[in-house]
Order: C-alpha cells, then structure tokens, then sequence
C-alpha cells in the first residue's frame, strides 16, 4: 500500500494549473465565509514532503507556517508514514472511543516519558475531542470540578480556541464580539516588552506581577477566588509573544500561594517547538495541568489534557466525546515524540531559532519597517511598523497591517508560505518544522528579505482571495 497524494483517484486525475483554477473556484462557492487560510494561500496543494509542499500548478513552496504548528517532522515524514502504515497493516480498529488498545497504551506511555519527570510522575492524562480548543475546555471544567469555582484568569493577547470556554479566555475581541457575555474571566496583562500595557518595556513584566498579585488579595477588586489560570508560555496567535521566564516563575508562585490551578496550553509549543520538548521546561515551573494538541498527533488530530493526580475528581462522563479514539493519530503521536526526542530536535531548534533570530535583526538594522524579532527556538515573530508615524510611550512605531499582507503575498509569490498574527495582523510568524535544513534555512531568509525589501518599496496590492 502506498500513501501519497495520488491516491483518490479524481484529484489524481485532475491536477494541473486549469484543475486547480476550478478547484479555487469550486471551494469559494462551496465553502463557509469563515475561511481563513484558503484566502492567504490561494494554492491547491497536491504533494507534500518535508518543508516544500507541490501546487497544482507545478510551482514549489517552503512552508513556514507547518499546518500552524501541527507538523513537528513537515509534511509526511517517513517515520509518521511508517507508523501509519503499520498499524493499518496491523488490522487495529481505527475507532474505539476511549476503549483502551495497544496504541493508547503506547501513545500515553510516549507522552509521559517525554514531559518533565516532577509533573508526569503524579499525572494523568485525559483524552479530548481531536483539537486544542476542546483540551481547553475540558482543563477549565476539570478545574472547576475540582475547586468548586467558576471563574477564570487569563491574559491580553492569549488565543486558547473556538469553543464558548476556549473563547472566554481568548484575548481576541474581534472573534469574540458576536456572542453574548463573555465568561466569567479576569484578563491580565501578558508582558509584551514592544508594546508594554504600562509603557515601561521589559520592566512591564514586573509591573504586571504586581498587578496580578494586589487585584486578586485586594478584598474591593472584584474578583472571585477563580478556578484556574490559564496562560501560554509563548502566545503565538498573539504574535508570537514569548513570556519572561523570570514572570512564569511568578505566576507560578502566585498561583500557588492562593490554591489556584495553573493551566498551561501547550498546543502550538509543543514537542521541541520552543527549543526545549515543552515550554515550560525553559523557567523549571510545574504547572497543574498542561493542554496539549498539535504536534503530538504526528500531523493527525489529536488532543489531551494531562494533569496532577489530585484534581482526578470527574465522575465518569463527565466530559466526553465521538473522536477520542484516534488510533492512527495514537501511532503517529508516539512515534514523533519518540523521534524528536531521539534526533535531538528541540535542541537543533534552539539552536537554528537563535541563527535565524541574529540574521532577523540583522536585517532589521537595515529595514526600519521591521519594528521587533522575537519568539523562542522555532517560533520566530517579525512586527511590521510604520517608521514615518510617532512612535508610542514605548518606543515602538503604530504597526502596519497592509504591509504584513503585502509581504505576505511577496512572501508566496517567491515560493515561501508564511502567516500573520498579532495585534493589528502585523506580525509575520515563522513556525517551519523542526526538520529544516540549513539550506532551507537560507532560503526562507533570503526569499522573506527580498519580499519585505519589495513590499516595502511598493504599494501593489496584496494577492489573495477576496470573497
């Protein structure tokens, strides 16, 4: 059996740039107005290996974006294949709900060797429906099982999901605004040095802790003692904000000292991505439970929330679901934890996000519409500003979206996908797999420094989908 693009016959039978005009079309007649990448990247995919995926119309791309962090190994790894093939070979059942199987077994014993010794000893590990938003809300309710409360504490810029939980807790007031209420959730400041919410820079992060301490011991501030906090150790939808190590170690503490359970999404830092297996490992702190989906799933859907023993307090059913039972993401799940971990993948992260970062700002000390590089390991953040306005109380120029569409647009038609995030959608996010070459990292900096010189020196329209 062989598993490549080519095997449902019609696609097969209808690539090539005339199919793929039909395709584009088909999908804009067909498909909800919520589409969102397909109006980035008007390509139609129809091979993928490692970080270059194939168009319809025979044009070659490197893929900076990864399925949004999904693709630890890039596109149809051969270890990720081999574990697909092996267990269809093997005759498994492919869906089992939460029935126990070898490769539940193998996944979850996987999982736990990979994460931080202090946190998996003592943890269990609950499977979701296939996606980092139900993680979020199965964390929150275990939370509140668990302690009785009902709130939460969350933070500016975090993007945690979809879903009615997952969106009270995001920042995002855009995708937020249609629904009524909001949740009961505190919002805290997340420390932001560019764009500081008390104007003061990286000294912000202080400031913040501060903050967050005398609100919640405050007896006038209004707030509830909350079932949870929950926050990101880099916030990524958020603009690939990476949070001091020093202020996770507070919120920690703070956590702690008030009996509140710290909930940690780990959905897009995951499995090497920030240049360590998992985020927090970089600031040593044992979060109450960690939310993880994405990579984990070896590019199939997956998601799990795993947790101290201690807040184990659900009655059976208590939070359930169809597709829990994913034997195929199971297999290719452990065996990309296993791989990364044996090929040393999240140290060569660390080590290629500091090269790519000395390079970003190298060009940046040449490009005034580059306000700020930032990120951890693999996760690398470029804001894009407006140099001829004022700048703010931190220094920073007011962002430029139009450009980062711009680029954006320069950036696919030299053959490089890249996305946009961040306030305002000004910031490019750089998220390859953790499998990149050194040539490839030429590449992409080479192509995303001559589409910024040109969309910066040009007032084309960007390319896209427009309805």
């Amino acid at each position: 059996m062989t598993l490549t693009a080519h095997t449902a016959g019609p696609t097969a039978r209808t690539t090539g740039p005339v199919a793929g005009d039909g395709i584009l079309r088909r999908q804009r007649l067909r498909e909800s107005a919520a589409r969102t990448y397909a109006r980035s990247f008007p390509i139609v995919p129809v091979r993928a290996n490692g970080m270059t995926v194939e168009g319809a119309d025979g044009r070659r791309y490197l893929d900076c974006l990864s399925g949004a962090g999904t693709l630890a190994l890039g596109h149809n790894h051969p270890v990720v294949l081999e574990a697909i093939r092996r267990t269809l070979d093997s005759g498994a059942p492919l869906h089992l709900l939460d029935l126990a199987t070898a490769e539940k077994d193998d996944f979850t014993t996987a999982l736990l060797e990979s994460l931080p010794r202090e946190f998996a000893d003592q943890a269990r590990v609950h499977f979701c429906g296939p996606a980092g938003t139900d993680a979020v809300e199965a964390a929150l309710k275990l939370m509140q099982t668990a302690t009785g409360r009902r709130g939460a504490l969350a933070f500016t810029g975090a993007y945690h999901g979809m879903t009615a939980g997952a969106l009270a807790v995001t920042g995002n007031v855009g995708i937020k605004s249609p629904l009524p209420g909001g949740g009961e959730v505190t919002r805290l400041p997340y420390p932001y040095a560019y764009r500081c919410p008390f104007g003061s820079g990286e000294r912000g992060a202080r400031l913040g802790v501060a903050y967050a301490e005398r609100l919640l011991d405050d007896p006038l501030g209004g707030v509830l003692p909350p079932a949870a906090m929950i926050l990101e150790v880099v916030q990524g939808e958020g603009g690939v904000v990476p949070a001091p190590d020093d202020w996770l170690r507070e919120m920690r503490r703070i956590t702690a000292e008030r009996g509140i359970p710290l909930i940690v999404d780990e959905v897009q830092t995951g499995v090497g991505r920030t240049g360590a297996m998992w985020a927090v490992e970089h600031s040593g702190i044992v979060p109450d439970a960690m939310v993880l989906s994405k990579a984990i799933g070896g590019s199939l859907p997956l998601a799990v929330v795993v947790y101290r023993a201690q807040y184990d307090s659900w009655r059976p059913g208590a939070h359930t679901g169809t597709f829990r039972g994913n034997t195929l993401a199971m297999a290719a799940g452990a065996a990309t934890l296993r791989f990364v971990a044996a090929s040393g993948l999240a140290e060569r992260a660390a080590l290629l996000g500091a090269r790519i970062s000395e390079r970003l700002r190298r060009l940046q000390g040449r490009l005034p519409v580059i306000g700020d590089v930032r990120g951890r390991g693999l996760m690398l953040g470029l804001e894009l500003v407006d140099p001829s306005r004022a700048v703010d109380s931190c220094g920073a120029h007011p962002a430029d979206p139009r450009l980062a569409v711009r680029v954006r647009a320069a950036c696919l038609r030299r053959g490089l996908i890249v996305e946009l995030g961040g306030r305002h959608g000004a910031v490019l996010r750089l998220l390859p797999p953790l499998t990149i070459t050194d040539e490839q990292v030429e590449a992409v900096l080479d192509r995303l420094a001559d589409a910024i010189e040109a969309a910066a020196s040009a007032d084309d329209d960007a390319d896209g989908e427009s309805a």
